[in-house]
């Protein structure tokens, strides 16, 4: 397989693992099939064996491949996985769930001359009550660092700011309707389950395995939306492999199906690329993207946000585009300076450099 290269642009090995992730979705090399060797391509390409070998650890990292001595790296993703039997559930308690290598502290001192620096500049803004779906400014930032680092292109009128993500799930429950069934992770994040329970809805606890979601326990379910972590689950640690990913985006391909993805933790991936994301890999526009600023820098802040699929944002607006912004405009103006300023990407890429650091201790 001739791949062509732009030397010119973008990093090449990203180019390069893009091209090989789209031909194995696309079965040109099927699920166990071997793929080319390292000198191998990195001949046909014109590129170093160092580039190449870049692009296989990403394909590896995301599922889609694996290295196995004496055989180089073979194809382990499959769209044949979805719906396709179960396999054993993963048995989880709380306490079972950790980091492994636990996040630093947002800088204090970098927070507060934030602050102090907002408190001068935008003086009798901060007076202001907010847009109700947040400051345009704090949107347009997180537009911007979505499509930096996840992958994710939208609208500023898509996305949505609110007080943590127990208020989104909320908003959601009202946007999609009460007559919805979501399916949740078991186990899932207690809140979650939480908020369902008390808005009075139905929700259908879908077992996890190693892999993700249980295959069966997915094609079999009644729901009309699926509510995942596919990151990282909490409590269980499980992670979504690239099949899986997949899976869940075929399943919502039915008519009046969503998914809520919650993309808790992912910023702290051990990853050289970022992790995909379900609203980037799907085309049906009926992903709901949903996070929040806990991890990356204070629980404190209450801080979240969701991007809602384009076709719903004038139903959004026509239904709950009335509710107040529950986040003060200070706040939101902070974290606007820190995401434009750059602060914010960088204390992410110390953090995930301290991660892997520790990690090749170990």
């Amino acid at each position: 397989m001739k791949y062509v290269i732009d030397k010119e642009n973008r990093p090449i090995y990203l180019q390069l693992y893009s091209l090989m992730r789209d031909d194995i979705v696309n079965g040109i090399y099927p699920y166990n099939s071997k793929l080319p060797s390292k000198r191998e391509l990195a001949e046909e390409t014109g590129v170093s064996t160092i580039t190449v070998e870049h692009a296989y650890a990403l394909l590896c990292d995301e599922g889609y491949a694996e290295g196995r001595a004496r055989s180089g790296y073979v194809v382990t993703f499959r769209k044949s996985d979805g719906f396709a039997s179960s396999a054993k559930s993963v048995q989880i308690h709380h306490s079972n769930y950790h980091s492994d290598h636990s996040a630093p502290d947002f800088p204090m001192s970098v927070l507060s001359k934030t602050m102090r620096k907002v408190l001068s500049d935008r003086g009798d803004l901060l007076l202001e009550k907010s847009p109700n779906a947040g400051c345009s400014e704090l949107r347009d930032a997180i537009k911007s660092y979505l499509a930096r680092n996840r992958g994710i292109t939208v609208d500023r009128e898509q996305i949505i700011i609110g007080s943590g993500s127990e208020y989104l799930y909320g908003l959601i429950v009202e946007l999609l309707g009460r007559s919805c069934v979501f399916a949740i992770e078991s186990p899932s994040y207690k809140k979650i389950e939480q908020v369902y329970r008390a808005t009075e809805i139905r929700y259908d606890p879908l077992p996890l395995t190693q892999t993700g979601i249980d295959s069966k326990a997915l094609s079999e379910t009644s729901a009309d939306v699926l509510h995942t972590t596919p990151y990282r689950s909490y409590p269980s640690g499980v992670t979504a492999t690239a099949s899986k990913l997949h899976e869940y985006v075929s399943w919502a391909s039915k008519q009046g199906r969503y998914i809520i993805e919650d993309d808790f933790e992912s910023e702290f991936s051990v990853s050289t690329k970022p992790t995909e994301t379900l609203f980037a890999l799907s085309d049906n526009d009926n992903v709901i993207y949903l996070n929040t600023f806990s991890k990356t820098i204070s629980p404190s802040l209450r801080v979240g946000y969701m991007v809602l699929p384009k076709h719903l944002v004038p139903i959004y607006q026509e239904k709950l585009g009335f509710y107040s912004c529950t986040v003060p405009t200070f706040m939101q103006y902070v974290l606007t300076e820190l995401i434009t300023g750059g602060i914010f990407e960088r204390h992410i890429n110390r953090v995930r450099r301290k991660i892997r650091k520790d990690i090749n201790k170990e």
